[in-house]
């Protein structure tokens, strides 16, 4: 449905699929740092889901701890937390680290990696995984432990700094300290493409 020139027509003709599809719908989403799914059941219909959750000025997120430093995970991205069981990671060779959660294979992004934050939490049964999504896409994300939920102002990072990676925005908590929103579509990317985040042999981002 997504794909460029998709048309629904009943009969297919030169001029089928020629205005603006669903492929421009999901761009300009994706732009504004959204995600929009579909689920359809056959006989019952489709739904159409679109978030857009950093759109607005003022959002709902959870605070989480990752050494030294607080970043805000949006809470419309979260499906749930969980405490790390040994028994259920998995290490595959050239693919990381995965979780099996109610019989699902769930990637895991270590956050000091992708950040290059030292000081955190190494071993995954002392931290907290945070299973987000996007677009029927999972992944948990490894932190040091929750803090609090609250509203907090969206700050353009982009606009009054640069553009970087798997952050959305800033925001000034309650105390004065800065900490910076979370993308998820920007990290299940990063994540995708292991190249974004490179290792040296003492484990550190390069």
């Amino acid at each position: 449905m997504f794909l460029p020139g998709f048309s629904t027509a009943d009969q297919v003709s030169d001029l089928s699929g020629r205005g603006v599809g669903m492929d421009v719908v999901r761009k300009n989403i994706n732009s504004l740092g959204g995600a929009v799914e579909v689920k359809s059941e056959s006989g019952i219909g489709s739904t159409f889901t679109i978030r857009l959750p950093l759109t607005l000025a003022i959002m709902d997120g959870q605070i989480i701890q990752v050494a030294d430093q607080r970043y805000i995970i949006p809470l419309i991205s979260i499906i749930e937390s969980v405490e790390v069981e040994a028994g259920r990671v998995n290490r595959v060779t050239g693919k990381g680290e995965l979780y099996k959660i109610r019989d699902e294979y769930v990637p895991i992004i270590r956050l000091t990696n992708v950040f290059n934050v030292e000081g955190g939490i190494e071993d995954l049964q002392a931290g907290l995984l945070v299973i987000v999504d996007c677009e029927d896409y999972k992944v948990g994300l490894f932190v040091d432990e929750l803090l609090a939920q609250q509203q907090v102002v969206i700050k353009s990072l982009e606009t009054n700094f640069r553009k970087v990676k798997g952050i959305a925005g800033a925001t000034i908590l309650g105390d004065g300290a800065v900490a910076l929103i979370l993308d998820i579509p920007g990290l299940m990317a990063m994540h995708r493409e292991p190249s974004q985040v490179k290792k040296n042999s003492s484990g550190k981002v390069a």
